[in-house]
């Protein structure tokens, strides 16, 4: 029989008058009918979370009979001790959960929802129009000077693919060989209008600093299925977003739930791996000894953060030997690789702020490592490509930047249908708003530009898998564009319905801060049942 957690391993009889156990490499007797004991053991100090165990056979069998309910799922184990020994722990949902595992697909900067998902063709019809006074009024813009703005219509054609006949862009032709396993949705707005804010709005539900991003609140709620990945991790391709790392911080949550930024080449993680000439034995013991020092403390002042120390003490030996073979692409076939395009080739000709590297080899081995970590139960994983800024430059910069995607994101979705992991993986492709229908004028030129300025009336995202409903466009703008009309979608109510699908109530996940009781949906939020399936 074991005991989680650490405080039993093992427990069996040693002959009828004897009872053996043994405790984190401790072997321990006590005769059956006595409260004595005699401890064969190397350690001197006994840790605390243990001491009960010195009392009385009694105590003994009361924590093997705890041990085995547990297990059974009869009884909760108390929070402290669960937080203690893994603050990771899987937890149960709210109730029954499609999703277990979440790939969000972060296009920092602001695609253009104009040129990739919304075909306006009488905005292409009033190209290089002005637009009323009335329309313009209460409007902000970034850079836009309204006295000079015209309307451009996009010079991308548009196509139907699939049984749905889902509408996308010529820059997007493998996203439409997935057509009928995507939900596309038209009609998202937010109420910032700058980039970090909006930003931090999308990936913490409000524009401000301090907050937990969606990923660490979905392990907040539900723990993580792996023991040797971190439960959140962080990819980067391109040249970074504005928002850096407060994109995937845990804010107030205990720290073992914010993102944990892996690296596109080399280590995986910084200063993973031993340093020359320190045996893992060695470090085994160190690390030993720091944690008997660390429980000791969390036994006197119960700090959440003395856990999450501990844990990623631990977490980060046992990633000595998982992380190197999560990286190992040879047992991954030459279709699967050449359908990711792992090795692709930069195009020529185009570029600009969506480069930096080997970008479209690092956004598909990105792609593919986030099948690998899902695969290995890995419970939130964000990929961050930047940027979609197109102020200008458009016709070199979005085709670029489309191209980059493209590809890999369609074969995410057919790996993981394919796999069986698309029920239960939602994959969701986002930014922080959209862009103008009117062209930029920077200097006061009276002419149409080749960039679009930032926009958060009206923008489109894409979702697949996750119980989500396949082959649907949701929502509505108005004719150029410029206002989410039908079917509205705050990011809040997006959130609302994410957590939905992982079983979790937005209302119910709360968090307790400052005397307020905080959530990802702030104090808004609605779950869209059209959604799922």
């Amino acid at each position: 029989m074991t005991i989680a957690n650490g405080l039993v391993r093992e427990l069996w009889l040693d002959g009828p008058q004897m009872i053996r156990f043994r405790s984190a490499g401790a072997d321990l007797h006590m005769p059956t009918g006595q409260a004595n004991m005699r401890r064969t053991t190397q350690q001197s100090v006994i840790r605390k979370r243990r001491e009960f165990l010195t009392t009385t056979a009694s105590g003994l069998g009361m924590a093997a009979l705890g041990s085995m309910l547990t297990e059974d799922g009869l009884m909760k184990r108390a929070a402290a001790e669960v937080e203690l020994a893994n603050p990771l722990a899987a937890k149960e949902p709210h109730f029954d959960a499609k999703a277990k595992a979440c790939i969000f697909i972060f296009m920092a900067g602001a695609p253009s929802h104009l040129d990739l998902f919304d075909q306006k063709p009488i905005l292409k019809e009033r190209h290089g129009e002005p637009l009323p006074e009335s329309m313009l009024e209460k409007v902000r813009f970034a850079f836009i000077k309204k006295d000079n703005a015209l309307l451009q219509g996009s010079p991308y054609a548009f196509h139907r693919h699939g049984e749905s006949g889902m509408e996308l862009s010529e820059l997007l032709p493998n996203l439409g060989s997935v057509a009928d396993d995507l939900l596309l949705v038209r009609s998202l707005h937010t109420e910032q209008f700058n980039h970090h804010p909006g930003q931090l709005m999308m990936q913490c539900g409000r524009g401000t600093f301090g907050l937990p991003s969606m990923g660490s609140w979905l392990t907040y709620g539900l723990g993580s299925e792996t023991q040797n990945l971190p439960g959140y991790v962080v990819l980067n391709s391109g040249r970074g977003s504005s928002g850096g790392a407060t994109l995937w911080q845990s804010g107030f949550l205990p720290s073992t739930h914010a993102g944990v930024l892996f690296r596109g080449q080399g280590e995986p993680v910084l200063n993973l791996a031993n340093p020359d000439g320190i045996p893992m034995r060695l470090q085994r013991e160190g690390l030993d000894a720091l944690r008997d020092i660390n429980e000791a403390r969390y036994a006197e002042i119960q700090d959440p953060e003395i856990a999450s120390r501990i844990a990623s003490s631990e977490l980060a030996y046992r990633m000595q030997t998982s992380a190197p073979e999560l990286i190992d692409w040879s047992k991954e076939s030459h279709q699967t690789l050449d359908a990711y395009g792992v090795d692709r080739d930069e195009p020529k000709d185009l570029g600009g702020r969506g480069k930096q590297g080997d970008t479209y080899r690092s956004f598909a081995r990105n792609c593919l490592l986030a099948r690998r970590m899902v695969e290995r139960g890995v419970r939130f994983v964000n990929i961050i490509y930047a940027s979609w800024d197109h102020h200008s430059n458009i016709p070199k910069e979005l085709p670029y930047n489309a191209g980059c995607v493209d590809q890999p994101i369609a074969a995410l979705v057919a790996d993981l249908k394919q796999r069986g992991l698309l029920d239960s993986t939602m994959v969701v492709w986002g930014s922080e708003f959209g862009r103008t229908p009117l062209g930029e004028n920077r200097n006061g030129k009276r002419e149409v530009g080749t960039g679009r300025d930032h926009h958060p009336y009206s923008f489109s995202m894409v979702m697949a898998g996750g119980g989500l409903k396949g082959g649907l466009t949701y929502g509505q703008t108005d004719e150029i564009g410029w206002h989410a009309t039908e079917d509205r979608v705050h990011i809040n109510d997006l959130h609302a319905t994410m957590l939905h699908q992982f079983g979790l109530d937005h209302l119910r996940l709360t968090h307790r801060f400052q005397g307020r009781d905080y959530r990802l949906t702030d104090v808004g939020g609605k779950v869209i049942d059209a959604w799922i399936s």
